[in-house]
């Protein structure tokens, strides 16, 4: 017992002195500013006359450079042709894909339609749909406190509909569009990337595939999902008109850049922190996102934004510190003599 406590301590400060490193601390500052500013870049670089497919098509491009990138900086793309199948590809990343293409195309149009605050709080409810998907596809169970901050996520987020939606201001239109432009799509976004997710972890495990593949195999998968859907869709007509580029700015391509970015971020601050230092981070990035709506909108939060905000950062905390532990775990703690 007494080597194997040594061992769970010092594995414990080994974890705490990288979490606490210089280099991490880096990592967690630049995820914090770019996840807590990413809505408000979103909204003030990309025009209204752009059209969203391609916005999400040129995002995808990015990620799939940028992946290839890293795999080619850790060594993995050298023996990529030997192992890639074609089969393999489209069973591990197919489905996610589609989603995350959806997803994407969501929440180019929730960006729109929201102030960055009521946006950012919405977007904490995929930790929500995370949980049930895991749940659904991996059977990963939830502690009772992580049950109870889910509950508390779920709370805001109706706040947030329900006040939101039913802020009748100057005009109903303007409240209607806020709520099936802006809170729909956004909760549907959530429950996609949950869906996403789980499906990415299960090919993780199952199929042994690796992030960096996988981005490069759901972005190009995802491109072709969004360009079939041109033939159908009015984006399709939009780029027939008026040209694939048409409303873009060289300033569009900074919210491109900086969401592909983001993902490379929250990989490094997992890795190197845990999950723990990237919850505390995503706290963090709220209060940015309501910071800069101020300084930059001149646009104080909303009644609504302000009760829900709190309990979004109480949810992700307790979310974030109290990880499930298996039942053989808690037995160690004690023994009772009525139970021998």
């Amino acid at each position: 017992m007494a080597t194997a406590n040594g061992a769970k301590s010092s594995s414990s400060l080994a974890t705490a002195d990288g979490a606490n490193s210089p280099k991490v601390l880096l990592y967690s500052i630049l995820l914090t500013l770019q996840y807590g500013s990413q809505p408000l870049v979103s909204k003030r670089f990309i025009g209204k006359d752009v059209i969203v497919t391609t916005f999400v098509l040129i995002c995808e491009i990015f990620k799939v450079v940028f992946a290839l990138i890293l795999m080619a900086r850790d060594g993995s793309l050298k023996g990529l042709s030997k192992e890639w199948t074609f089969m393999g590809s489209l069973t591990a990343s197919g489905l996610p894909a589609a989603i995350y293409a959806v997803q994407n195309t969501l929440l180019q149009i929730s960006y729109r339609n929201l102030d960055s605050l009521t946006f950012s709080i919405l977007n904490q409810t995929k930790i929500f749909f995370t949980a049930l998907f895991t749940f659904i596809v991996l059977r990963q169970k939830q502690s009772i406190q992580q049950v109870g901050a889910l509950c508390l996520l779920i709370m805001a987020a109706v706040l947030l509909s329900v006040g939101e939606g039913s802020n009748k201001g100057p005009s109903a239109s303007n409240s209607d569009q806020v709520l099936f432009y802006g809170i729909i799509p956004a909760l549907v976004a959530s429950l996609l990337s949950g869906l996403a997710s789980s499906l990415c972890q299960w090919a993780s495990q199952v199929k042994n595939r690796s992030s960096y593949l996988m981005t490069v195999e759901m972005s190009i998968v995802g491109s072709l999902c969004l360009l079939v859907s041109l033939l159908k869709f009015p984006d399709g007509e939009a780029i027939k008109r008026d040209g694939f580029f048409h409303g873009w700015t060289a300033l569009t391509l900074v919210p491109v850049i900086s969401d592909a970015l983001g993902g490379i971020l929250v990989g490094l601050v997992t890795s190197h922190a845990g999950g723990v230092r990237k919850g505390f981070v995503i706290v963090l990035a709220l209060l940015v996102s309501a910071l800069l709506q101020y300084v930059f909108e001149g646009k104080p939060p909303s009644l609504y934004c302000l009760v829900a905000l709190p309990i979004v950062m109480i949810s992700i905390s307790l979310y974030m510190k109290y990880p499930y532990t298996t039942r053989r775990r808690r037995r160690r703690r004690s023994k009772d003599p009525f139970t021998d």
